[in-house]
């Protein structure tokens, strides 16, 4: 039997409680008492039971949250408020539910557009929102990942451990309740916000919540579909795009912790404006068309770079006015070349020995020769064109460094996606243990130029 716990202060200063029960309680009575109540109470209400998710619609008790909260929050124009009072002569017309829905949508218009506000402002360092944190603790955004096994039950994981970096953020979640690996068959990464979020108060995390599927990952035989990233001792780490590092205990073949770089570029976009079933869609951009530069989109791109393991920086490097000749497309590609091989005035130091930090609740490592690249490559105009962040594998060439200053073993490290190509070459200089960029080219698809700017590359 269904009963409500109703509290009050004792006289010495203490909480007393009974319990009245609510099965044969009028449901006059009980509209009254949820009248009483704010929005989020009774979207929870709604969930006991059909009866009280009923009388949880009412809409005498949503008209007069949408009332109260049009001339506090929201500012309407003389003509909706009309319509508010023509509701309320009206309120019997409407079907069950109807102001629970329209309290639910101006709140959560009102929400969008207070965060979108902040991430127009736009760093000139890195042509990125630059209150990216700001907008998160306004939004209480999290973000959580659902592991589905083949019988289609789903295993949540929360409380993410943070790490902020200046272009991207790194997700990850660890502990010991993981499901078996041999029976899971997707990841999904969703991004959670509160349905009604209050600022004057931190986000409840079991009242309702809104879900923005951000990507979906394919782990049915994950070692072989994957690419290895590394290991040490304890763990393996498999990388899935986009974003996706896995880590796998070695003598279990078993979870030990997943972590998700996202790049900041809409991140907030897609992790409040998608839905739970279908991910944020971008607007298309608009080529502006230029008939007068006859090498239109194939000059003056910025590139901001990043390479660090989750918890420290090992580069961070902005590179301007990068161009491709029209004899340098070649196969699809537009090639931009950062370092040159035979310029050593552009040759870049890396500080500390690359590698990726991982963590769970007992143990802490840290899985050499790979890294997490952050990419913003920007346009003429500033405007972010190609962006990601992603684990990247250093692998050791067979060739030695011919270069009079920088004697040593060299390493390569590749990346490709839909959009584009990045090859890096590094010095290892064994006598002051340090790694020198020698070598960094993108490779930019055509079709990605042609789409952008119009042309016909």
């Amino acid at each position: 039997m269904e009963r409500l716990r109703m509290v009050d202060w004792d006289e010495g200063g203490g909480i007393s409680g009974c319990c009245v029960f609510t099965a044969s309680m009028p449901s006059e009575m009980l509209l009254k008492i949820f009248s009483y109540l704010d929005a989020v109470s009774l979207l929870s209400l709604g969930c006991v039971n059909k009866r009280f998710y009923e009388l949880a619609n009412d809409n005498g008790i949503w008209l007069k949250l949408y009332s109260s909260s049009l001339h506090s929050k929201w500012k309407m124009k003389p003509k909706q408020t009309e319509t508010v009072s023509l509701g309320c002569a009206a309120l019997h017309d409407k079907k069950p539910g109807y102001w629970k829905k329209e309290y639910i949508f101006k709140q959560t218009c009102a929400f969008k557009t207070r965060v979108m506000r902040l991430v127009k402002f736009l760093d000139p360092y890195t042509g990125l929102p630059c209150k990216n944190k700001e907008a998160m603790k306004v939004s209480g955004l999290s973000w959580i990942i659902v592991l589905k096994d083949k019988n289609g039950k789903e295993h949540v994981v929360e409380k993410p451990n943070l790490s902020f970096k200046d272009t991207s953020v790194s997700i990850l979640w660890y502990g010991t309740d993981w499901p078996c690996l041999d029976v899971l068959s997707t990841l999904k990464l969703f991004g959670v916000t509160p349905l009604l979020p209050d600022q004057s108060r931190p986000p409840n995390k079991n009242g309702p919540r809104r879900f923005s599927l951000i990507a979906e990952y394919h782990l049915a035989n994950l070692i072989e579909s994957s690419v290895a990233v590394g290991a040490d001792e304890l763990v393996q780490l498999f990388s899935l795009s986009p974003g996706l590092l896995v880590g796998i205990w070695k003598e279990e073949n078993e979870i030990a912790f997943v972590m998700v770089n996202l790049h900041y570029n809409q991140l907030l976009e897609r992790s409040i404006l998608g839905s739970a079933t279908v991910q944020y869609t971008p607007p298309p951009n608009k080529p502006l068309l230029d008939d007068i530069d006859s090498e239109y989109g194939l000059h003056d791109y910025s590139l901001h770079l990043d390479l660090h393991g989750r918890s420290c920086t090992y580069l961070c490097g902005s590179f301007k006015c990068l161009f491709c000749r029209k004899r340098d497309i070649e196969n699809g590609y537009l090639r931009l070349r950062v370092v040159n091989l035979k310029d050593n005035r552009k040759h870049l130091p890396i500080i500390g020995t690359l590698g990726i930090c991982w963590e769970t609740d007992v143990f802490k490592g840290n899985v050499k020769d790979c890294f997490v690249m952050d990419l913003t490559l920007l346009d003429e105009t500033g405007k972010p064109f190609w962006c990601f962040s992603a684990p990247i594998h250093m692998e050791l060439s067979t060739k030695l460094s011919g270069l009079y200053d920088y004697m040593g073993h060299i390493y390569t490290a590749d990346y490709a996606d839909s959009e584009g190509k990045v090859c890096i070459e590094f010095v290892w200089l064994e006598e002051t243990k340090e790694y020198i960029i020698v070598s960094l080219v993108l490779y930019v698809s055509t079709k990605k130029v042609n789409s952008w700017y119009g042309t016909n590359y």
